[in-house]
């Protein structure tokens, strides 16, 4: 399965959500990509628009080489075998933790304003454009439930499958339209797959707010 875009996976995954009989009270996208699909699964059920901000953690050597995630209320995840693949002084990978604490607390203010989640005895439908490693997401995961969600549903247009599997285990229920053990990359199963600005973001907050207003 290719989607044409992250709105066209957007549509295709609340069809599915319906489907399923999927019951949740609102949608939180993980930025930037994630926020758009999950623009349009808030749309379809009907369902305030939020969200859940999280980093990744590359290699202060090679960035874009993940070894761990951060999300809001203080997560952190360590992926221990990739560290281990590529070892690292304490120090070094202290300066990258610090260095994404900070851009996670900028982000979550610039997309949010200084409001908070409200996911306290709420079901929360976490959104993402899909899951190569997974640990984004557990850690959004894992946040969630720091902010005392009632249930977790976590929904992606694609995932590999070992990242389906250890989501599987971390939230409660996981919808993926695609599970593939042979995943490369998320991009692959997209026709347009352009990075998601801020602006971008912020417009479907903004959009949302105005329908719904914040989930409060």
């Amino acid at each position: 399965m290719v989607f044409e875009s992250r709105q066209d996976a957007g549509a295709r995954l609340a069809h599915r959500l319906r489907a399923l009989g999927v019951e949740v009270d609102l949608v939180a996208g993980l930025p930037r990509g994630g926020v758009v699909v999950a623009a349009e699964v808030a749309e379809a059920l009907e369902r305030p628009l939020e969200v859940l901000v999280v980093r990744k953690v590359g290699h202060p050597w090679h960035r874009e080489f993940a070894v761990g995630a951060l999300a809001e209320d203080g997560v952190l995840i360590l992926d221990k075998s990739a560290i281990a693949a590529a070892p690292l002084s304490t120090a070094e990978l202290e300066t990258v933790i610090q260095e994404e604490k900070e851009r996670l607390r900028e982000y979550s203010y610039k997309f949010r304003q200084a409001r908070n989640n409200n996911f306290a005895g709420r079901r929360v439908l976490l959104v993402d454009d899909g899951l190569a490693t997974g640990a984004t997401a557990e850690a959004a995961v894992y946040s969630a439930r720091e902010k005392k969600a009632r249930q977790i549903i976590l929904a992606v247009p694609v995932a590999s499958a070992p990242a389906y599997e250890r989501l599987a285990r971390a939230a409660d229920q996981v919808v993926a339209l695609v599970t593939d053990r042979d995943f490369a990359a998320v991009g692959q199963y997209y026709k347009r797959f352009d990075p998601t600005s801020d602006a971008e973001v912020l417009a479907l907050l903004q959009r949302q707010y105005a329908d719904y207003g914040p989930a409060t």
